[in-house]
């Protein structure tokens, strides 16, 4: 009996109607479709009474990979259209595609991702000869605005065009192959029956090719590696998550247009899409006159007259409200003119109007749908959305924080921490939270559950997957976040792959980063609970040796300071101040480096500070005589980073030592005018070390030398904005200039 095969583009309106009522005419046995085949045995669960779009989520994971792929649909998807109308008539449906785990689907991450980029050439040429500008607007141009009478065999000479003789990769290969297989074992079962293939135009000829060759029997679906963790679940999905804009290279860009070009052709779509442009501006206090509207129904109308289209398709009436709306030059291309993401930089109305074309559906499951456990788990013990204040020093309020973190590793949505431990600093033992409900809070947890079916399992397992080929940086988050999260057996992996990373580290700055968290998580073992003390141990003995060795070997000369460097020499202060004498660190060595660093010239200003600091802060003084060890080390064109060093590890050394603020108020009012200006920015930078509390003590103490009376409070309250003063500071240094040039004023 004959096959009829049907090429379409994923989630296209004239496609899921040539579907629909192709399969209500032949009445098939059976109707088969490209979609994943494990999901065959659960056709009734995807067909319960959902509100689209949905998509069936497919996690993967074993000890080498992991993989999570969505095949999605909404009311206009053919493959969704196929399904119902088949349904409808009493056809067997199958599902005819490889597995979403399948090596072959490794690299898909949208299984109706449309091919145009592996026949690029064709559709080019296509675009020129119809002077369109991309293949979304000339698929328009071909099929959705023009009458759907003898869609069928346009749709395959395009689809022929396009792939042509194009080799297909080992993948679709093997996609095409298995696929065959359920066609010929379908058409051998169906006697005299007719049956209905649906799959993606470019798989089309090959499939038409294949059906005729090899045997009859039917394909048995591929089963994971032993060792593997798959699941499938359905998920609800969003019109934001479909849209090309937004990233995903589905079919169709803007689903909301097309779902109004589904539910009511092309004439009510491009109604609805003035509508909903105008609707959404105005909310926005954008002025959306009727002369605008009139102008660009107008401008739609007469482009698509120009185009020759029936009705105005999707482009002609965005380049109509572009025209009315957006009064000034544009700096970047049109976002229909191209397909991706919006590009920077786009114009305000450019962009609420391309948001407007996606639309703000969101799907909903049917009750009765299966849900991984780690949703039930989740909400089993979430809450209700509020704020939350927990008390770390509490069991209680430990293990809430840890579920909660487990949460924000795995990024549910609405679960967000506004405050608690840190990397750097004392330990807090408060920690609070915001609680959300959020419409993407579902898809979020079942997605999730692929990692796991609780949330510290999930929690570990999304951990793990971060740490290989991760930098320093990359590892000291995941080691901290194992810690706030309570999952110890990963603890130990991370830390051997920093203690390695550590021992090759490059970058200062990174290394400090390391540091910081390691010797967070030693110090405060009671508040984390983290196991292997010993080991933390060993990694922050590795990070500061390491850290040390790297700032002696740091050159070059004035430049903005490296607050991620200056930070490094911060966290071996901490080192070696709260665990030198328990972890056998070596503080005269450290000293010897600091004394030599701070000494050195060619090195940077911030890093020669932060050594002076280094020392002073862990012997309580600079030198034998401070104020001559500052006094030698201050450079005026490098003053503001070299106090930015200085004060980052020793500001309280500073503020308490006798003269020490005198001095340096001496040294920057010694500088030019010039010089003072040029510093300006790098010492407002330094000073900010400062809390509010102290840079008070030294306004005070300063405007008691300079005035012998008045409050602190005058110099840290200006009447204008510091840049101001500097600019004026600096217009009054030319003026001055000028006038000595002329000879007005004499030196």
């Amino acid at each position: 009996m004959a096959v009829t095969f049907l090429g379409v583009r994923h989630h296209s309106p004239a496609c899921a109607r040539l579907v629909a009522d192709t399969i209500r005419s032949l009445r098939p046995a059976y109707v088969l479709v490209e979609g994943p085949a494990e999901m065959n045995h659960r056709m009734d669960e995807l067909l319960l009474e959902h509100e689209l779009p949905i998509a069936v989520y497919t996690s993967y994971r074993d000890s080498e990979r992991r993989h999570g792929s969505w095949t999605p649909l909404c009311d206009y998807s053919p493959e969704w259209t196929a399904l119902v109308a088949g349904r409808d008539v009493g056809a067997e449906l199958r599902f005819i595609d490889l597995p979403a785990w399948h090596p072959a689907l490794a690299g898909v991450r949208n299984r109706y991702a449309d091919a145009e980029a592996r026949y690029t050439e064709v559709t080019g040429r296509l675009c020129r000869t119809f002077d369109v500008d991309n293949v979304d607007a000339l698929w328009d141009h071909l099929f959705e605005i023009e009458p759907a009478g003898g869609l069928a065999e346009r749709l395959a000479t395009y689809f022929d065009l396009v792939r042509g003789d194009t080799p297909a990769g080992p993948d679709d290969t093997a996609r095409e192959a298995y696929m065959a297989r359920w066609v010929r074992a379908a058409v051998a079962d169906a006697g005299d029956r007719p049956v209905v293939v649906v799959t993606g135009g470019f798989h089309r000829p090959a499939l038409v090719r294949l059906a005729g060759q090899g045997d009859r029997d039917w394909p048995e679906v591929p089963r994971p590696p032993v060792d593997a963790v798959v699941g499938s679940y359905l998920v609800p999905y969003s019109f934001r998550r479909l849209d090309a804009f937004d990233g995903y290279q589905s079919g169709m860009p803007s689903p909301g247009y097309y779902q109004r070009l589904w539910e009511s052709g092309p004439a009510e779509a491009a109604r609805g899409l003035t509508e909903a442009v105008t609707a959404r501006l105005r909310a926005r206090r954008q002025p959306v006159s009727t002369a605008d509207l009139i102008a660009a129904r107008a401008t739609a109308d007469g482009l698509a007259s120009l185009r020759g289209h029936p009705h105005p398709a999707r482009v002609d009436v965005l380049d109509g409200l572009a025209s009315a709306l957006v009064g000034e030059a544009i700096e970047t291309p049109l976002p229909w003119a191209a397909r991706g993401p919006l590009r920077a930089g786009s114009h305000p109305v450019i962009v609420e109007m391309v948001a407007a074309l996606s639309g703000d559906r969101v799907g909903r499951l049917h009750p009765s749908t299966p849900l991984p456990p780690l949703v039930h788990a989740v909400l089993a013990v979430l809450g209700d959305p509020g704020e939350e204040r927990l008390d770390l020093g509490s069991d209680a309020g430990r293990e809430r924080s840890r579920l909660l973190h487990r949460l924000r590793v795995l990024r549910i949505p609405g679960v967000v921490r506004t405050s608690g431990p840190r990397p750097a600093g004392d330990a807090e033992l408060t920690e609070r939270w915001t609680l959300t409900e959020a419409d993407d809070r579902l898809p979020a947890l079942i997605e999730a559950g692929g990692y796991g079916v609780d949330p510290q399992e999930a929690a570990a397992a999304a951990l793990a997957e971060r740490i290989p080929g991760a930098g320093l940086d990359e590892l000291a988050e995941v080691l901290f976040d194992t810690a706030l999260c309570g999952i110890g057996d990963l603890t130990g992996q991370v830390l051997d792959d920093l203690t390695r990373a550590v021992e090759a580290a490059a970058d200062l700055g990174e290394l400090g980063r390391v540091l910081a968290v390691a010797l967070a998580m030693w110090r405060h073992d009671d508040l984390f609970r983290t196991s292997g003390g010993a080991t933390v141990g060993t990694v922050v003995r590795a990070a500061t040796r390491r850290a040390l060795w790297l700032a002696e070997g740091v050159r070059g000369g004035p430049a903005p300071a490296d607050l991620r460097r200056v930070g490094a020499m911060t966290a071996v202060r901490d080192a070696l101040r709260h665990a030198g004498a328990s972890l056998g660190l070596d503080t005269p060595a450290a000293l010897g480096v600091a004394d030599r660093l701070a000494a050195r010239r060619d090195a940077p200003p911030d890093l020669r500070g932060a050594a002076l600091g280094l020392g002073w802060s862990l012997r309580g003084t600079a030198a034998a005589d401070p104020a001559r060890a500052v006094r030698g080390a201050f450079v005026p064109e490098s003053a503001g980073d070299w106090l930015t060093g200085l004060f980052a590890l020793a500001r309280e050394e500073v503020l308490h030592t006798s003269g020490m603020l005198e001095l340096l108020d001496d040294l920057v009012g010694e500088m030019t005018d010039h010089d003072f200006l040029v510093a300006l920015p790098a010492l407002r930078q330094a000073f900010g070390f400062f809390p509010p509390r102290e840079r008070h003590l030294i306004a005070t103490r300063l405007v008691e030398r300079r005035t012998g009376g008045a409050s602190g409070w005058d110099l840290m309250r200006l009447d204008a904005a510091p840049e101001l003063v500097a600019a004026g500071r600096a217009l009054d240094e030319r003026v001055e200039a000028a006038l000595r040039r002329e000879g007005l004023i004499t030196p």
